[in-house]
């Protein structure tokens, strides 16, 4: 129990927080497809069978691929509730275990 608590409300701030590339502007296009996450040094795109499992919490989605691998996806990003509810429903469609917690 203590390691599944570490793993979804300890580590992603502490990871991002010290993580430069976190810092950076970047660009999120998402679709059926995948994520395509661009940054001034990162041009990549991600299939959405990488990730096994999601996190939402009030402020963002922390989407896992990996023991300890994962993207980050602030909900600032969203112009609408509408952009927010359209990629809700593709993480629902292609991430098979989602958590909220105070979302």
């Amino acid at each position: 129990m203590l390691m599944l608590v570490a793993a979804f409300m300890i580590i992603p701030p502490l990871a991002f927080r010290r993580d430069p590339k976190f810092r950076d502007d970047y660009s999120l296009t998402f679709s059926p497809e995948g994520i395509h996450f661009r940054t001034v040094n990162i041009d990549s795109h991600l299939q959405w069978s990488i990730y096994s499992r999601a996190l939402i919490d009030a402020h963002s989605y922390v989407l896992y691929y990996g023991s300890r691998q994962f993207t980050v996806i602030p909900k600032r990003v969203f112009q609408s509730t509408e952009q927010r509810q359209a990629f809700e429903e593709l993480l629902a469609q292609h991430v098979s275990q989602i958590v909220r917690r105070g979302s």
